[in-house]
């Protein structure tokens, strides 16, 4: 549909109403596309944790460079049918750095740990893990995730309903949610979502134009690798071998694209840690997407999932719409 034959008269509410039965009619080639898990052909980082100050550049970068992308928020929120359906609400709170957040989506956590007989500090940089085979793009029920083939994997604001089943079946627990914003409120109010679900996409916009993203280019210090993932395992294991340390990443929930390298194993480095929400654990992950089930689940939410994405692009055109004729 094209800007010149839409009627001006009708709202982008009642344009998404009326849109939602057509979104099912072209939802199979509104699906959003997905990597496969070849290594060979994504992109790793390497986090090496010996490096960290902890200046807290990386974080600082990544906030600016996302400010855009931050949720703006719309009050007071819906009230949620059931009632026990609360709001999340970060928008007081941007300041917060110490955990992940809807406004923070990258984090250095400090902990002290015994290295060689003494006592050292270590800065532990945490974000998305950015999985091989990501649950939170397979289970998503609405087509709101999508991995690039480079391995990144992100969260379309603009179609996410923040039903939080991307938290639920994340191993480290890591997108973040935000209520009153999004496409929800514009739907089902009272009932669909609650929200937008928020994390690290890697800055995917300047990884496809041939730049870094923010934090690997701020840091002062080398901290992070960024490389094709085999090669990354491979440097990852050799450091390894060079420092006696330990590599996290490598085989975790089936593989990451986020690799941690550390001069002590990380069965010490998490019982040293603060633990919690925004805060990821480093324990030993099982592959969360190796059983039939879990992939015969997303099989069986693809058609509800292509309807959700044609229906968010409903919503953009309409959306970009409005503002023109505003």
């Amino acid at each position: 549909m094209s800007e010149k034959t839409m009627d001006p008269s009708i709202s982008r509410r009642s344009f998404l109403k009326q849109g939602a039965a057509s979104a099912v009619t072209i939802a199979a080639t509104a699906l959003p596309t997905v990597a496969s898990a070849g290594e060979s052909q994504q992109l790793a980082t390497l986090i090496d944790i010996e490096k960290c100050v902890g200046c807290g550049a990386c974080v600082e970068a990544c906030r600016e460079k996302n400010q855009e992308n931050y949720p703006r928020v719309k009050k007071p929120f819906p009230k949620m049918i059931p009632k026990r359906a609360k709001p999340e609400d970060w928008s007081d709170k941007q300041e917060i750095i110490h955990r992940l957040t809807p406004y923070n989506w990258l984090f250095v956590q400090t902990t002290r740990v015994m290295v060689d007989g003494r006592e050292r500090e270590l800065n532990i940089p945490r974000r998305c893990m950015h999985c091989i085979n990501p649950p939170c793009v397979k289970l998503c029920p609405w087509g709101a995730a999508r991995q690039f083939p480079n391995g990144i994997s992100r969260i379309d604001p603009d179609i996410c309903l923040g039903g939080s089943k991307c938290k639920a079946v994340c191993p480290w627990k890591i997108p973040q949610r935000q209520s009153g914003v999004g496409l929800y409120l514009d739907i089902m109010p009272s009932m669909a979502g609650n929200g937008v679900m928020y994390k690290c996409d890697r800055c995917y916009d300047r990884i496809e134009k041939g730049g870094e993203p923010a934090c690997i280019e701020a840091c002062p210090e080398g901290v992070q690798t960024l490389g094709p993932r085999d090669e990354i395992i491979k440097l990852a294991r050799e450091r390894a071998r060079q420092i006696n340390g330990f590599v996290y990443g490598d085989t975790e929930n089936g593989g990451t694209n986020t690799i941690y390298l550390s001069p002590v194993p990380f069965e010490t480095l998490n019982k040293s840690m603060e633990q919690g929400p925004g805060r990821p654990d480093f324990e030993p992950k099982k592959d969360a997407m190796a059983h039939g089930n879990n992939l015969v689940t997303a099989m069986a939410i693809a058609p509800f999932a292509g309807a959700m994405a044609a229906l968010g692009k409903f919503y953009m055109f309409t959306k970009k719409s409005d503002t023109k004729e505003g």
